[in-house]
Order: structure tokens, then sequence, then C-alpha cells
């Protein structure tokens, strides 16, 4: 999987089109990613004790990694991510600036 939890990602397709977030989880078997703020769902919520009053929250959905692009932290595009291997070390590199990421 290409991009990583705590990755600013773009949401290039859908809805939430253009919008940008964090990577709050990723589910690599799925091919899905759960992007703060992004495809939020509404939850019934039962009490949890006598007394208390059942509410509506809104808990964020995957969305699947193809509709993302992660953005480089240092030239601040979003991009597609290359690989380059140094020294035993695998590194994600961005497609633009050919930074590390």
């Amino acid at each position: 999987m290409r991009v990583k939890k705590n990755d600013t990602v773009l949401i290039i397709s859908g809805k939430y089109r253009g919008r940008k977030g964090k990577i709050l989880k990723a589910f690599p078997k799925k091919d899905k990613v759960l992007i703060e703020g992004i495809n939020l769902r509404k939850k019934h919520q039962k009490p949890k004790k006598t007394g208390d009053k059942g509410e509506i929250i809104e808990i964020p959905a995957p969305i699947h990694i193809s509709n993302v692009k992660i953005i480089c932290p240092k030239c601040k595009k979003a991009t597609r991510i290359g690989y380059r291997i140094e020294g035993g070390e695998k590194y994600r590199i961005c497609k633009k600036c050919d930074k590390t990421i």
C-alpha cells in the first residue's frame, strides 16, 4: 500500500473531490483508508445508562485508495509515489520533486 497513517491526501474523485485530509487508519487487505472529516456517516447510538439520551453521531467511513492522491510534504503538490532503494532501505519518493516522503 503506497499511503500510510498520518499522510495528508487529496480526494480526486467522488462527493468529496478536492478536499484534503489526514489518514487515520489504513486497511491494506480491503484497499481502503479512513480519512479525518471525509465520508462521514450518521450512526444512531443507544443510551449507555438509564436516564441518558440516545444520540446520532457522525463517524468517518473508509474510502477506496484509488480515489486519493498523496500530498508531498516537501513540494506541497498532489503526486504519485515511487520507490528508491538505497543501502538496503526502501524509501517512498515524490514523482514531481524526486524527494523522499
